[in-house]
């Protein structure tokens, strides 16, 4: 594993080239290309310059002190393009909070899908969600799943899931609409008091017929 070229120029593009010293949205003094004292020599202190060229060199040196840490709390085989993400997250939100974040807890558990997602928690700073952050977790997120996708062709084609059986076309439904005719019909032609009870009862019946085919109906897709 080691950084690409891909991952260093996003790492350029995402911190920018500031030439003099400013706080940023912590309040940490940065330089050159995201450069703070945490990530080691020169210390960066107000009123400080510092060229492109110096920035460069800085760059590159706090690049290879971040991908060792990131080799050192990675415990499985990854892609460069993989490796080079997480080097641009762990530059970003510091090898400490890398090494406790649940994105390193995905990649050592080999649950590569869920990176992507985990990356887009770490979106906030100063308790405000800023739209820098999210563009460079998206670019991270990009970069860690690469451009190795599946074309549609060989997508194995998603099963169709079992219909329920509308009420328009159960039997069972039908059925006993005409078992109530039947008794209504019957209570017509001979009313007494056990027609009006054989009707309540066969309505009372098709009245649970039809509600226990609505709910299987509902349960599967219809």
């Amino acid at each position: 594993m080691k950084m690409s070229a891909e991952g260093l120029a996003l790492i350029r593009d995402q911190e920018g080239f500031r030439g003099q010293a400013y706080r940023d949205v912590a309040g940490v003094w940065t330089i050159g290309f995201g450069h703070t004292s945490m990530a080691g020599p020169p210390e960066v202190k107000s009123g400080m310059r510092m060229s492109r060229a110096e920035a460069e060199a800085v760059l590159a040196r706090d690049v290879a002190e971040f991908a060792t840490g990131v080799a050192q709390a990675v415990t499985v085989e990854l892609s460069d393009a993989q490796f080079s993400a997480l080097v641009s997250f762990a530059y970003n939100v510091g090898l400490g909070n890398f090494r406790r974040s649940s994105v390193l807890k995905a990649v050592n558990g080999r649950d590569f899908a869920a990176v992507p997602r985990r990356l887009g928690l770490w979106v906030k700073a100063g308790g405000r969600t800023l739209p820098g952050l999210i563009r460079r977790r998206a670019a991270e997120a990009a970069l860690f799943a690469g451009p190795e996708q599946p074309p549609p062709d060989d997508r194995r084609p998603v099963p169709e899931v079992p219909r329920g059986k509308e009420l328009a076309a159960s039997r069972t439904v039908w059925g006993g609409v005409v078992a109530l005719l039947a008794a209504l019909g019957q209570a017509v032609l001979s009313p007494s008091p056990w027609a009006v009870v054989a009707v309540l009862a066969v309505l009372a019946g098709v009245g649970v017929v039809i509600y226990e085919r609505h709910r299987k109906a509902l349960e599967e897709g219809v």
